[in-house]
């Protein structure tokens, strides 16, 4: 009885349980004032439409097996992407998390930490923020 219910202690501790990756994540969405909207719109009564700026990820990975090694993220291009205007974004961790994945725009990064990129991760954290490029209108 006793070699019974140690094959089941260590039977039940082999046993890897996919746990739920749990994140909070943040679109920063303003009003780009060009020229065009300058002229175009108010800031009080008739605003420009407001466009995406920016995103910041934080993806909590508490139980990894594997400490040293940090999750990555990996954009592809989705199948369903309407004109090549958006893409997915998927974050890989390790043994007990699934990989998750979220659908943004597809827009050229601002790599500076200056203008707000972060990529981190710390006390189990994952941390990517970052802001899309701006262009000035030229003739």
């Amino acid at each position: 009885m006793y070699v019974g219910s140690m094959r089941k202690s260590f039977k039940d501790s082999l046993q890897v349980l996919e746990a739920d990756t749990q994140y909070f994540n943040q679109v920063h969405i303003g009003y780009e004032w060009n020229k065009y909207n300058q002229t175009h719109y108010d800031h009080n009564d008739k605003p420009p439409p407001k466009i995406v700026q920016g995103y910041k990820f934080n993806i909590f990975y508490p139980d990894l097996v594997d400490k040293t090694k940090a999750p990555t993220y990996a954009v592809d291009m989705g199948d369903r992407s309407i004109g090549g205007q958006t893409c997915i974004i998927r974050f890989h961790a390790g043994t007990p998390y699934e990989d998750i994945a979220f659908r943004i725009e597809n827009k050229e990064w601002e790599c500076s930490h200056k203008k707000g990129f972060k990529s981190t991760f710390e006390c189990g954290i994952l941390h990517l923020h970052f802001n899309f490029k701006r262009y000035s209108y030229c003739r």
